[in-house]
């Protein structure tokens, strides 16, 4: 299952992200003022690490985030949506004070973050769980300062994970999983592209053979992460991948991904000829980010 922490920066990729800081609040507070261009009202999203904490944390953050009792700044940061979220231009212009501007293709017209109302709408993200009543009352609270909150917890989290059908299996040597494996499967949650992996789809008492294989027929894709733990395991991974292949042929279109990591061409083409009629991420030369960009790209185009 994804983390909140997870949830909250996809959640709002449509969005320009000016990261903020509140002096007189908690310093592990990520608060970020959100500028959505096409539906015009700015708004401020937080997240607050933690799985502890009680109401009055939440309480003092909507004091916290009042005009006047602490002065917002900015921490020098500025997160741009991408060109597929956003279609047209977008610049800084000034810092301080800063200015955004954007404008939409085929547009010739700059639009500033000034022209844009800022909306009384905050959204709340923590990993603390707080009761039906004790929601009620930050909401109450939030009324009589003028404001909107809504407040996902990790309830919110666990309520997600049921509906969000993994897209790509990730088939991989449980020797390679710190270092590639649980890194692929964390970038591409944070694109907004579920798979199936084995720390957040097996849960203790399934049956390892079912589930897997259930994973194995749903997914649209399977990334492969081959690597010399890859090719020496005749365990799970040969049956994955036998798996894999067998689905190939019955519905007769690509299905693999391959991720290199340390592997060449001729131990890939020892392992399995075919394999290297596959374009593959070579993990070594691309890295982490771009290696889960491709990923997600290629996996959701077969979504569209």
């Amino acid at each position: 299952m994804a983390s909140l922490r997870e949830y909250f920066d996809p959640d709002f990729s449509y969005a320009t992200r000016v990261h903020v800081k509140l002096p007189a609040y908690r310093s592990d507070v990520e608060v970020a003022l959100l500028y959505d261009f096409s539906a015009v009202p700015s708004f401020l999203a937080c997240y607050v690490p933690g799985d502890k904490h009680a109401l009055q944390v939440f309480l003092q953050l909507l004091e916290a985030l009042q005009p006047g009792k602490s002065q917002v700044t900015l921490d020098g940061r500025v997160t741009l949506p991408s060109a597929r979220m956003f279609p047209g231009e977008m610049e800084i212009k000034n810092t301080n004070p800063f200015e955004l501007r954007a404008k939409f293709h085929g547009d010739p017209e700059w639009i500033s973050n000034k022209e844009i109302p800022t909306s009384t709408r905050i959204f709340i993200y923590s990993e603390s769980r707080l009761t039906g009543d004790q929601i009620s009352q930050l909401k109450q609270r939030a009324q009589a300062l003028g404001q909107r909150v809504q407040f996902r917890s990790i309830d919110h989290a666990e309520a997600r994970s049921q509906y969000e059908n993994p897209l790509a299996f990730i088939s991989h040597d449980s020797r390679d999983k710190a270092e590639v494996a649980r890194k692929i499967a964390l970038g591409l949650q944070k694109l907004l592209c579920p798979v199936w992996y084995d720390e957040f789809s097996l849960m203790v008492g399934v049956n390892l053979r079912d589930s897997i294989e259930g994973g194995l027929k749903k997914c649209r894709k399977c990334i492969l992460i081959l690597s010399p733990h890859f090719f020496s395991n005749s365990g799970w991974t040969k049956k994955e991948f036998d798996s894999i292949f067998t689905r190939e042929i019955l519905e007769e279109r690509q299905l693999v991904l391959p991720v290199w990591y340390g592997v060449t061409k001729q131990s890939v083409y020892d392992y399995s000829p075919s394999l290297l009629n596959v374009k593959g991420v070579d993990w070594n030369q691309l890295g982490e980010t771009e290696v889960c960009r491709q990923l997600s790209l290629a996996i959701l185009h077969q979504e569209r």
